[in-house]
């Protein structure tokens, strides 16, 4: 089994030899079939890539202008964005879901805060604004889209680092997220070392399926002789 000593040589290892599609099929092995985020949360643009940690916000529709509530959330303008956004650490991805997907829960200014705290990406069960400005600072960003639409009159973020849900997908602060135009993988950290362990041997064996299909295999013979196509 391979093994590796931190997550910075995890990274390396994912980054120069594995895809979300190889450990998407391991996970469906081990009966994790619901690790994807619907297929609609895409990159702001066609060559980003994400990995890291998740550190999960959740947020929810609010009254817009409604500042009185009882809730110290409630009288904050963005209720516990700030502190989420602040509370980010290296290696990190912002994880966000909940609310209604009318509103931009991403932009400029999060992102300029983000990668100076070392955060990864972003990824977002909403829309992201700011597109130009978050392009040219090349960070890591998965939505739905780009909206304009402000979630400051319209939503508070009321905690962070607490598990959501995602489409079919469940996310904890601490799991990996892994991500391309091909789709975001979520990885529960109490499966990684098996899962990409196991993604790792298929992905060096298909390596060895492409070569021989190269020079003449039949696709069957292939299966039949490496088992993975």
């Amino acid at each position: 089994m391979t093994t590796w000593n931190s997550d910075e040589e995890l990274f390396e290892l994912i980054e120069s030899e594995l895809f979300v599609a190889v450990i998407g099929d391991i996970l469906d092995d081990l009966g994790y079939r619901h690790q994807f985020l619907p297929p609609y949360i895409q990159p702001l643009r066609a060559d980003m890539r994400v990995l890291g940690r998740a550190m999960t916000v959740f947020t929810a529709d609010y009254p817009g202008g409604v500042m009185d509530g009882q809730s110290e959330w409630s009288r904050m303008p963005f209720g516990l964005l700030f502190r989420a956004l602040d509370d980010l650490k290296p290696n990190e991805v912002y994880v966000c879901a909940g609310g209604s997907p009318e509103y931009a829960t991403w932009g400029e200014i999060m992102a300029t805060r983000a990668r100076y705290l070392g955060a990864r990406g972003a990824v977002l069960d909403g829309y992201s604004r700011d597109t130009d400005g978050v392009l040219q600072q090349n960070f890591p960003t998965f939505s739905r889209g780009c909206y304009a639409q402000d979630s400051g009159a319209r939503s508070r973020v009321l905690d962070f680092r607490i598990p959501i849900e995602i489409g079919q997908a469940s996310v904890s602060s601490g799991d990996l997220i892994i991500g391309d135009r091909d789709g975001v993988l979520v990885v529960p950290r109490e499966l990684e070392e098996e899962a990409l362990s196991l993604a790792l041997e298929k992905a060096r064996t298909e390596n060895l399926v492409q070569a021989a299909i190269e020079k003449g295999m039949s696709a069957e013979e292939a299966f039949k002789t490496y088992g993975v196509l």
